[in-house]
């Protein structure tokens, strides 16, 4: 016992932050998603993965994939990771310690020889499917301003042998999706419980210029207010108790459509997904002084019209009041998005979740500062984290970049 406690004690001085540079934008009509490039075995290789805080498992597209897209729209080289390619790679077996960290106990009819398998099913109906290998992940210590060293740790996470849906198409393809979420099979989780970084990630995601920043470790600045996570929920949940569009209060009740579970924070989806009740008020009161505008659909679910004027001058401010005090103010521009370069054609970018899931559930999920500052639990030193653009020529933003998207968040996990 008394060993343990010195180990523990010592993961506690090396804790690292880590930089995870960003690509991607969250507009519909553009990427809709965001992106970072992670080094996975030995030697190591490049894998764009789609950034998730609503999964929890890393997975990437392995040799012999079956429908895995070859090339990507995106712009950017894919990559098949091949387990027999990295000298460091190991094949988790379902009896193994390893298998238990994605699913606690024994599996049924497990044999030893038998790999540790996985499937996962997106909101979007799309499917990933594959075993799960254990592997060096590289990743960038956070050392000075905008400075980083190379670091490693072991995880454990998806080799994509079958992929359907959306994530088949070349259209948006990337290498796989790394789930930020609060289960133990997460990247996340397991280098914290490795005592390689704590468990603690921030987020800013730059909706209009793409990119962002996606830091791991203590926030330091800036000095953010905060609402707290739901405790016992599988996801990023908080409390959204009103809603305002100009001069008109939306209080929610507990009992009022999915705010009983709260609004679920998720990078992995582009639009704000409301419950019936409260997606129709707000959109009756957003087009109300708008009397004469024409309002069509497109590609069978966006609201769509013309407006020649300033979208900010003809539409009505919304906030989104949480609870413990913290509001969050979002502009026409930010909650309707351009059709076309000319902007003078909208669209909505919130839906009516009741509409979206297949079980007809109403839920609410919002998705979607030039650098923030994180503290080096070893060395108590201050560093500075940029943002970054990996769909663009230059990875590194000015600091003069606009924050565009809705929610900056800073996120510390007790589990």
């Amino acid at each position: 016992m008394e060993l343990r406690a010195h180990d523990r004690r010592r993961h506690g001085r090396l804790l690292a932050t880590l930089d995870l540079p960003l690509g991607g934008n969250g507009q519909p009509s553009d990427t809709g998603l965001y992106f970072t490039k992670v080094q996975l075995g030995n030697p190591a290789m490049d894998y764009h993965v789609q950034v998730d805080t609503g999964s929890d498992i890393l997975w990437v597209n392995c040799a012999g994939c079956d429908n895995c897209p070859k090339k990507s729209g995106l712009g950017i080289s894919l990559n098949f990771y091949d387990p027999k390619s990295s000298s460091t790679a190991n094949l988790i077996n379902c009896d193994e310690k390893q298998c238990a960290i994605i699913y606690p106990g024994t599996l049924s009819g497990c044999m030893s020889d038998m790999a540790c398998q996985y499937e996962v099913t997106y909101g979007d109906g799309s499917t990933t499917s594959g075993y799960f290998v254990e592997d060096t992940f590289h990743f960038n210590k956070v050392t000075g301003l905008n400075q980083t060293t190379p670091g490693n740790g072991s995880v454990v996470f998806g080799c994509g042998a079958k992929q359907s849906g959306q994530l088949s198409s070349t259209d948006e393809a990337l290498d796989g999706i790394i789930g930020f979420g609060q289960a133990n099979s997460s990247v996340l989780s397991q280098l914290a419980a490795a005592g390689k970084v704590q468990k603690s990630f921030s987020h800013c995601l730059d909706n209009e210029k793409g990119g962002g920043i996606f830091a791991i470790g203590q926030l330091v600045e800036p000095k953010l207010n905060s609402t707290p996570i739901i405790p016992n929920q599988p996801h990023y949940n908080v409390v959204m108790k009103s809603v305002e569009v100009g001069s008109h209060v939306l209080e929610l009740s507990t009992n009022s459509s999915g705010t009983d579970r709260g609004a679920v924070i998720d990078s992995g989806t582009t639009l704000a997904y409301l419950p019936d009740d409260i997606y129709n008020t707000i959109v009756d009161k957003v087009l109300s002084n708008q009397t004469e505008l024409k309002i069509h659909t497109v590609d069978d679910q966006f609201t769509c019209f013309e407006y020649p004027g300033k979208i900010d001058d003809g539409f009505p401010l919304i906030i989104f009041n949480f609870a413990d005090s913290l509001s969050l103010t979002i502009h026409p521009h930010e909650y309707f998005f351009p059709l076309g370069e000319d902007e003078t054609k909208w669209c909505l970018g919130w839906m009516n979740s009741g509409m979206q899931t297949r079980d007809g559930t109403d839920i609410t999920i919002l998705g979607g500062s030039s650098s923030i500052k994180v503290k080096d639990k070893d060395s108590g030193a201050v560093n500075t984290v940029g943002a970054h653009d990996l769909s663009s020529s230059n990875s590194l933003i000015s600091s003069t970049f606009l924050l565009a998207l809705l929610v900056l968040i800073n996120l510390h996990l007790t589990r």
